[in-house]
């Protein structure tokens, strides 16, 4: 039995380290095209012309239709282009874009498939700036004056239509119908709103920009989840599951002895329970993160608890066990494939770690309590965070510095606090008000009470640790991560320990010089204000600091560059940029096509809120044009939402028993900010680099195909799953993506090229200080979970260690330097990871960081965009999920053992 899983970016302010070369732009834009004193002879249609490498559109509005206009009229591709395309042999005439007014339809900008931009780099061979390395480059154009015979001009339009026929018939695939030559060139573009609503428009033609969706494409082979739980069913829903689960295994001790068990016989009716009772139980869990409706979240939680309390039952069962335990010792005679044998071996070694090593008896009934105790804790902690519902109110004056933007989404007070705005502890209000608020005191006080906002998780965290490692102990093992990273890629404590104090000696000292230098600039700004200093660097200062330096020393505005980043057109980039990589096709699922899909025959079934964007997701034609599953997009935050940044798998992909695949569904759940009345909602760039990481999870999860819903898609060892995220993270630090994936949410145009370099250049700003960061994190992880003793662990201070040890890694002061104690704050309160699954696992943020830049250095470093390599990635490493060792897919990807070397290159840092 599997709940749902959570795979967690924490959130930050920086990205990857990495810089590589620009994203060929592939892009075809209409243009309506009038002459200006062309001869008679000249020939005028609607050309295409290869100018812009993503989706946008701009509204049906005169003065942005104008504007466009004029930004592009000098430019000499459009010359080019009409002479080639358009027969005008009088090319050496000037040219101009015109509009009615009102204007007769948007500009708009389309998508085209990777195989018919070829062509039309055949036919419009244009140089594109962007592109260094396109063959186009070689190519320059320059005006012709043209006799005005017509001798010259027929034998021309005669060559030019027999060099099209030619090409479309040596490319059927791209252009299947020779007679619809012009309505193959007549682009059906994207309709993408410049302000963001609750349906994402990012809806693409397929195939050829020419075509409109295809409909295979509109009807999916598998419906969509519906989400129309209600607390009653919910918490019902998960009981039938348990009783069937309970069911199947009474009748398999009943049917078969141990030394009849075979995997015919006894694991593959299990694992077939397995991967079906995951359809329903991971949407049962996921409620309690997104539903709007408090008694859904409830119910969620209520089910959560039932269905791992049932899981704690199964997994001690020892009749069950004794089944596996033959199978397992049969196993050589079985015949069994790699897949097949590596759930018998997982699921042994399970019962093993679950207590049915231990004797019968009062030992392992207290293994039991302590598996069930530690289920709820994990359940109250997760519940206390995702309804945590704090804030401060402050005045205006106190939030002197932070946008208009951000104050006017805040809630107005009454009564008491008549003229004060309520700052809530979400991302959206929290950061931005680090970040700029002026006063030092204030952001001393959001800091403070952000770290004390679950303080009912303290005792549940301290019992959690204490009984993780009586648990282990019980068990044999020295330390609960002993216990968990048995089976990781690390293999043993050592291992991390090792890893975490090696690079914690590396950054150590570049730490101290960027404390150093945010010291003096603090002091600079302290001093021009006439703010009290006492020389301190404190946790509070350090994302004012930060952005301030970037700001003053590297000219970037982070809200500026936000400005070109508008999230409904990033997101469609994004999507492009997976469908060229890894041969998928996102078609976003309209009203009408939510209805025809849903199974209650209701579209808004589909989704759990209004705000939910679907997609079904298929594979190109490189990759037979098969379906995939479906992406789910929540992107803002609302009242009892999860509050950070999280992939979900909704349903889990598996080959069913007839031989068919059953499709993954999977989610994003996010809290980028809320459109406003005055703009939409706008990604800075670490944001960029956020949704590109969550989107990377999904695009994991979508991509598995293994036998077994236990192996699907994310389901990995935490120290290589967030490796596929990381590496994926290097494309939004690539200049021609940036540039490709911008467009100003009130002009369209593209954010200047200056801009990006500025961007670039702050990469690795303070880089030191974020790992550092990290380490704390991993350190801190580390040192709960090995205890000299288990009388050390029920005397060790968890408050005071956190506190001390974020301190002594990253060399920032916290209030104890102004006299009070190191208990002063319970961040391990707010850590969700280390219970959420990444006990003793936060090393592998940074571990997998090594196994990222090591793949993209190795592999996509000359090229992003390398498509052939892309689908060998999705092939080679995504497909495979946890169906094998994970060191083992790494070693076939990079036809060598992974190493550390680009790892510590792109941190600057010496080998």
């Amino acid at each position: 039995m599997m709940s749902h899983q959570a795979l967690i970016r924490l959130p930050s302010n920086k990205g990857p380290r990495t810089i590589w070369p620009r994203l060929p732009a592939k892009e075809t834009s209409n243009w309506k095209v009038k002459e200006k004193g062309t001869p008679s002879h000249s020939v005028l249609v609607k050309i295409n012309v290869n100018l812009h490498p993503l989706t946008h559109t701009y509204t049906n509005h005169p003065a942005n239709y104008q504007k466009l206009a004029a930004s592009h009229r000098s430019q000499s591709t459009l010359c080019v282009a009409t002479c080639t395309l358009a027969l005008n042999l009088a090319c050496h005439l000037p040219y101009q874009l015109t509009a009615s007014t009102p204007p007769p339809a948007s500009i708009r900008v389309c998508p085209v498939s990777k195989t018919w931009v070829l062509q039309l780099l055949i036919l419009l061979p244009l140089p594109r700036p962007d592109a260094p390395n396109s063959p186009t480059d070689r190519t320059v154009f320059r005006p012709v004056a043209v006799a005005s015979s017509k001798r010259p001009l027929l034998s021309l339009t005669f060559f030019l239509i027999f060099l099209l026929t030619a090409l479309i018939l040596a490319a059927p695939r791209a252009v299947p119908r020779i007679t619809s030559l012009f309505a193959q060139l007549r682009f059906k573009p994207v309709q993408l709103p410049l302000v963001a609503t609750p349906s994402l428009s990012t809806y693409r033609p397929l195939v050829t920009a020419a075509m409109t969706v295809p409909d295979k494409y509109k009807s999916p082979p598998q419906a969509p989840p519906v989400f129309t739980g209600t607390k009653e069913s919910i918490v019902g829903d998960s009981k039938k599951i348990c009783d069937q689960t309970r069911a199947l295994l009474d009748k398999l001790v009943a049917d078969y002895p141990a030394d009849k068990a075979t995997f015919e016989n006894v694991m593959k009716p299990i694992a077939k329970d397995e991967n079906e009772s995951g359809l329903s139980t991971r949407i049962l869990g996921f409620y309690q993160y997104v539903s709007s409706d408090a008694a859904l979240r409830e119910a969620s939680t209520q089910a959560d608890t039932i269905m791992d309390e049932f899981s704690i039952e199964v997994n001690m069962r020892e009749d069950v066990y004794k089944l596996i335990e033959a199978l397992h010792q049969r196993k050589d005679s079985e015949g069994l494939d790699p897949e097949s044998l590596r759930l018998l071996e997982k699921d042994y070694k399970n019962y093993i770690k679950m207590g049915l090593g231990i004797p019968a008896g009062p030992q392992r009934d207290r293994f039991k309590e302590i598996k069930k105790r530690l289920s709820q804790i994990q359940i109250e902690f997760t519940k206390n965070l995702n309804e945590e519902n704090g804030g401060i109110w402050f005045t205006k004056e106190e939030l002197d510095g932070v946008s208009d933007d951000v104050l006017d989404g805040l809630e107005k007070g009454t009564g008491e606090n008549e003229g004060k705005l309520k700052l809530s502890f979400k991302y959206p209000d929290l950061f931005p008000t680090l970040k700029f608020a002026k006063n030092p005191e204030t952001r001393r006080k959001v800091f403070i009470q952000n770290e004390n906002k679950c303080n009912q998780n303290v005792p549940l965290f301290q019992e959690a640790i204490i009984l993780r490692d009586e648990a282990a102990r019980m068990l044999g093992y020295p330390n609960h991560a002993a216990l968990r990273i048995e089976d990781k890629m690390a293999k043993t404590t050592k291992t991390v320990n090792d890893f975490l104090g090696d690079l914690r000696s590396r950054l150590t000292a570049g730490g101290a010089k960027e404390v150093e230098h945010l010291q003096e600039l603090k002091k600079a700004d302290t001093d021009a204000r006439g703010v009290e200093n006492d020389g301190n660097y404190y946790l509070w200062d350090h994302k004012f600091y930060d952005r301030l330096m970037i700001e003053k020393e590297y000219s970037i505005d982070e809200n500026k560059i936000a400005e070109y980043f508008p999230i409904t057109s990033t997101i469609a980039g994004m999507l492009k940029i997976f469908e060229e990589l890894l041969g998928f096709v996102f078609v976003e699922l309209k009203p009408e096509d939510r209805k025809a899909l849903s199974p209650t025959g209701k579209g808004e079934d589909i989704a759990w809120h209004e705000d939910v964007i679907i997609f079904s997701v298929w594979d190109d034609a490189s990759e037979g044009e098969g379906f995939v599953g479906y992406l789910y997009l929540d992107l803002h935050p609302r009242q009892g939402k999860y509050g950070h940044a999280a992939n979900f798998n909704l349903q889990p992909g598996y080959l069913q028993a007839n031989g068919s695949r059953r499709y993954p569904a999977t989610a994003l759940v996010c809290n980028f900010s809320k459109p406003t009345p005055k703009k939409p909602s706008l990604l800075k760039h670490d944001e960029v680099v956020t949704l590109f990481h969550e989107l990377g999870h999904g695009i994991h999860d979508l991509a598995g195909r293994c036998t077994y819903s236990r192996f699907h898609g994310t389901s990995t060892v935490r120290d290589f799953v967030e490796a596929p995220s990381q590496m994926l993270e290097n494309w939004c630090w690539t200049p021609s993506v940036i540039k490709a994936l911008s467009q100003h949410y009130e002009t369209g145009e593209k954010i200047p090229d200056d801009l990006i370099e500025k961007q670039i250049s702050t990469k690795h700003v303070n880089a030191a200080l974020f790992n550092l960061r990290q380490l704390h994190f991993g350190t801190f992880d580390m040192t709960v979970h090995t205890p000299e003793s288990h009388e050390a662990i029920k005397k060790l201070d968890l408050s005071a260690t956190y506190n001390e040890l974020r301190g002594q890694i990253a060399g920032i002061k916290g209030p104890e330097a102004q006299g009070e104690k190191s208990t002063w704050g319970n961040g391990q309160a707010c850590f969700g990871h280390l219970i959420g699954g990444y006990d003793a696992g936060y090393y592998g943020y940074l571990s997998s960081e090594v196994y990222s830049t090591d793949m993209f250095y190795s592999v996509f470093k000359a090229d992003p965009m390398n498509g052939k390599e892309g689908r060998r990635y999705r092939h080679t490493v995504l497909e495979k999920g946890g169906s094998q060792e994970e060191m083992l897919t790494l070693e076939q990807f990079l036809g060598r053992k992974p190493s550390t070397e680009a790892f510590y290159k792109e941190l600057g840092i010496p080998q």
